[in-house]
């Protein structure tokens, strides 16, 4: 595979990995080429031009909030969430913007950053234009940047290269490009998935305890979103007055439990989980795309619901290393969906992100309760097939209708699939190849407007006001 367990479980804010992260990174990239190129010093003025999804619900997904904070210099990893909007505000109000490297210029957010609603540009639909001017208003530099799901970014000169990186393959251990030929690798070495994606990752040149110790920072950032949506209440921004429901659920989850009660369900707190992470990430929070930011909820909800209920018999290290299997393996499953099929909700609808996250929490759950990869990939696909022809609708363009009650159903379905493959003997008539090229075509017969466009399905039957 090209792209690491790492890099596809990445840190950033939300509400959008597709329409926030991949603009943030794509705009930091813009302004630090200005820098390196020598240009920035002879940059009088930047535009922005978003076409396609990013054109028609960049708003609700903060996309031009994340162009001016990349511009600025800074990353979805490292911005503060907190601080963000005040030096976007900062913007509006004085008119001005410092670009990564000191160089401040003028900057009219309602002229120098252009939506185009139903413009689209050819290789991908998540697209924009970034450009920089002399003082005499000619052109210093232009660049046109794809978000292509999951936070990952491609300028208009790797487009036609690997969509994944844009470079040349990373070297691996144990090669594959299919399920078919992953099983295979399970079966010739015994191994499970979960090690055979660990030695694929020392390969490309990290050692063991990188990778580990990378896991267990993705772990603790999406844990830590499901505390902070556990602590937070009120109204989600955006001006739909939806309300956070995730703390109250809790509390009455832990009132039943105190009442005597024999306590909620593993499912039960897998939703309220879930709708945590989905709620802080509509929020603008702190998130892990998994594999995107819309469906960011559901593979740390499955996991942390599988701790409360093992974790405890578990040492130190035991538990460390349950985190790091889960991850691993849902990480592997994440690669296969980039590679072969899409996870981006601009590309196939919904179903490539709750989808392709449900499918890789489910694998994740099968491998840490003992499956054999064989039952492991057949989590996976029942998860994605049970998945197939969910459209991509956000209400007024805002990560939240349906979104945070999506990934708390998503959350459930990981866990019933897991379970009914751990209940077989791995042996099925549908493979994940098979189901993975469904979504795919799937996805490519959706009508445009049920591809994250907010003018299709639930966008256009619930008002606004």
């Amino acid at each position: 595979m090209t792209i690491s367990v790492l890099d596809l479980f990445s840190v950033g804010i939300g509400p959008s990995s597709s329409h926030t992260v991949g603009p943030m990174r794509a705009a930091a990239i813009f302004a630090q080429q200005l820098n390196y190129q020598g240009l920035l010093a002879r940059t009088a003025r930047v535009r922005c031009e978003l076409f396609g999804s990013l054109g028609a619900t960049g708003r609700g997904h903060h996309t031009p909030k994340a162009v001016l904070l990349g511009l600025a210099g800074h990353t979805p990893e490292h911005v503060d969430p907190d601080l963000a909007d005040a030096e976007v505000q900062l913007v509006h109000d004085c008119g001005r913007l410092t670009l990564a490297g000191g160089r401040q210029v003028p900057f009219d957010p309602d002229t120098d950053l252009m939506l185009h609603l139903d413009r689209e540009l050819p290789y991908h639909s998540n697209a924009m234009k970034l450009f920089a001017y002399d003082g005499q208003g000619g052109t210093l530099a232009e660049k046109a940047y794809y978000s292509v799901g999951g936070g990952f970014v491609v300028d208009e000169d790797e487009q036609c290269a690997d969509p994944e990186h844009g470079g040349a393959p990373a070297p691996t251990a144990h090669p594959f490009g299919t399920t078919a030929e992953f099983l295979e690798l399970a079966r010739a070495t015994g191994l499970p998935v979960s090690s055979l994606v660990l030695a694929n990752e020392t390969a490309a040149g990290r050692s063991e305890a990188e990778v580990r110790h990378g896991l267990a920072r993705i772990w603790d950032v999406m844990d830590g979103a499901i505390e902070r949506g556990l602590a937070r209440e009120g109204i989600l921004p955006g001006g739909l007055g939806v309300r956070r429901r995730a703390a109250a659920a809790a509390r009455r989850l832990r009132a039943e439990a105190d009442a005597a009660n024999p306590g909620a369900s593993a499912t039960d707190w897998a939703t309220v989980y879930a709708m945590a992470v989905s709620e802080e990430n509509a929020a603008g929070g702190r998130v892990v795309t998994a594999p995107t930011n819309g469906a960011a909820g559901l593979l740390p909800a499955v996991l942390r619901s599988y701790l409360d209920l093992h974790g405890a018999a578990l040492g130190e290290r035991e538990r460390a290393d349950a985190v790091a299997r889960f991850l691993l393996t849902a990480g592997a499953f994440g690669q296969l969906l980039k590679r072969n099929a899409s996870i981006s909700g601009a590309e196939v609808g919904c179903q490539g992100e709750i989808g392709s996250s449900c499918a890789m929490a489910a694998a994740g759950l099968a491998e840490v309760l003992g499956g054999t990869p064989e039952q492991v990939e057949n989590a996976a696909e029942i998860a994605l097939e049970h998945n197939l022809g969910l459209t991509c609708d956000p209400v007024g363009g805002l990560v939240q209708i349906p979104c945070v009650e999506r990934n708390g159903m998503g959350a459930v379905k990981a866990i019933a699939a897991a379970r009914m493959a751990l209940r077989g003997d791995g042996r099925h008539r549908v493979g994940f190849d098979e189901v993975m090229a469904t979504m795919l075509q799937t996805g490519l017969d959706l009508h445009a407007k049920y591809r994250e466009t907010a003018r299709g399905g639930l966008a256009l039957h619930v008002s606004t006001c």
